[in-house]
């Protein structure tokens, strides 16, 4: 009874925090809930980061669903990618039950059903919500190289193809126009531009066409184009409370790289926007990274490289970000080491790769009197093992805790509910167009049917003057000077139009938007 005690006060002290804190749940000892050694998460340390792990069914799902909840409640916009469609109910209030309210009384949590402002978005439209899509330009060279599957020399040679495009002002929105400088570049009428650009091979070049046609064969054209997507609509509030961004992820098994990268682009671009704020008492959004494992698959350096350096450095801009995985060796150690909050649900050791996660998972909590390794085998659905950083940076003590339950609805929105939210949305008209201005496809097509124009045109000079007698000298007019001759070609006058355009780029090679 006094070693049960001691558990008790332990963390009731540890988390006894003097701001603001997203309520997880209680302690448990043994298979009674402690309600007055309440854990909790510091809103201010939300930005320092987390991971919510564990076997899939043990319930990271609700576990985001209820941070969500109280995030929104205190005002914090929060992004999440739904990718089964579980967390669209968030809108709707939750459904009461006896054993629902058995088990918030046995917690000590008030449960009163709540929806919460909530906008559903889709990926190029595929699927119900509002479409969200990127330009090629401001998508850059390093992610779309994520997504192609390209190796690190590939990847280097699509960056000076990128590099090219930028310095003729050859703007790049969607996969056409990217495949139209390519093809330009390995063509007859190309081959000097690719020779200036040292380091890129025809052969190269081919095989990133190549990939880019196959990618659009897959239905990828639907992702990038006009209108793109403001991110900074995600930072919205409605009534007070923080708006909750749902991107719907239909068949995600056949386009993982391409989704995981497209939520990265998302982060990247709050990263170039928004402004430093450096440490405040709650941030401005939390963003859930679902799945986080299809990210750091087959990654390369540079592109891991520019994930721990944005996870590092946006927690200055008030973004906070929690990855959601089934295990902590799925993150890489760079970015490990950066997520102050763990919210492990229960593993499984099955297998020998099974109890090598174990093992890697246990390592990576701080010391306390538990045997997590034998612990985290034993947790039951909506149960976690917990420790965060509190309000000094330190780590809280480690407690085995029976997770609230969420307030809104534990299910999917129906249809018809998901139709009337997108319909009444003001951004649904604002991306539901697609928008094909002038860009590189149609650039590089006009010029080459102007050089067609004229060789026509002297062919047809030529024919006419062998027709015609010569006329007898006059006097010439004076030749124009070298210089006059430079400011009056074609050519002068396309760098003069597409002098300054090249993009600046930051992270991931991505282009900063200029709102």
């Amino acid at each position: 009874m006094a070693e049960t005690a001691d558990v008790v006060e332990t963390v009731k002290q540890g988390y006894a925090f003097e701001g603001a804190a997203i309520e997880l749940g209680a302690l448990l000892v043994g298979d009674e809930p402690k309600p007055e050694a309440a854990v909790r998460i510091p809103l201010s340390m939300v930005n320092r980061h987390g991971l919510v792990a564990g076997a899939t069914g043990t319930g990271k799902t609700k576990t985001l669903q209820l941070m969500a909840e109280q995030l929104s409640a205190a005002g914090v916009a929060v992004f999440a990618a739904d990718i089964k469609g579980d967390l669209s109910g968030i809108s709707q209030p939750g459904q009461e039950s006896e054993k629902l309210l058995a088990r918030t009384k046995t917690i000590g949590q008030e449960w009163n059903a709540t929806g919460f402002p909530t906008e559903f978005y889709a990926l190029g439209g595929q699927g119900s919500g509002i479409p969200i899509r990127a330009t090629i330009t401001s998508f850059g060279p390093v992610l779309l190289s994520k997504v192609l599957g390209l190796n690190d020399v590939q990847e280097s040679s699509l960056g000076l193809i990128f590099h090219y495009a930028d310095k003729q002002g050859l703007t790049l929105l969607d996969l056409k126009d990217l495949r139209s400088v390519i093809t330009h570049l390995t063509s007859d009428e190309g081959k000097a531009d690719l020779k200036e650009l040292g380091g890129l091979s025809a052969a190269t070049a081919g095989v990133i066409l190549r990939s880019l046609i196959g990618f659009a064969d897959q239905g990828a054209e639907a992702f990038f184009g006009e209108t793109e997507f403001d991110t900074a609509d995600l930072l919205q509030q409605r009534d007070g409370k923080g708006l909750i961004s749902l991107l719907e992820l239909p068949n995600l098994q056949d386009r993982p790289a391409l989704f995981s990268t497209f939520l990265m682009w998302l982060l990247a671009d709050l990263f170039h926007d928004l402004p430093e704020v450096g440490d405040v008492d709650k941030p401005k959004l939390v963003f859930f990274f679902d799945e986080a494992h299809l990210l750091f698959n087959d990654a390369s350096k540079a592109f891991l490289d520019s994930i721990a350096q944005t996870v590092r450095l946006i927690r200055s801009k008030g973004v906070g970000v929690f990855f959601v995985t089934q295990t902590p060796k799925d993150v890489p150690d760079d970015v490990l080491a950066q997520l102050g909050s763990r919210v492990q649900h229960q593993l499984r050791a099955h297998t020998p790769n099974d109890a090598k996660a174990l093992k890697a998972t246990v390592s990576t909590f701080p010391s306390s009197s538990y045997d997590l390794a034998e612990v985290l085998t034993q947790l039951g659905i909506g149960e976690a093992i917990v420790t965060v950083m509190n309000e000094k940076g330190a780590p809280t003590p480690v407690a085995w805790t029976r997770l609230r339950a969420p307030l809104s609805l534990m299910a999917p929105a129906t249809a018809e509910q998901l139709t009337a939210s997108v319909q009444g949305s003001p951004n649904n008209a604002k991306y539901t167009e697609v928008i094909d201005r002038e860009s590189a496809y149609e650039m590089l097509a006009a010029k080459v049917q102007a050089g067609a124009e004229q060789a026509e045109a002297e062919r047809q000079a030529e024919e006419q003057a062998k027709s015609v007698p010569e006329p007898k000298p006059r006097a010439q007019k004076q030749d124009k000077s070298m210089v006059e001759q430079v400011i009056g070609s074609s050519a002068f006058k396309q760098f003069a139009r597409s002098a300054g355009r090249e993009i600046v780029r930051g992270l991931f090679g991505s282009a900063r938007r200029r709102r």
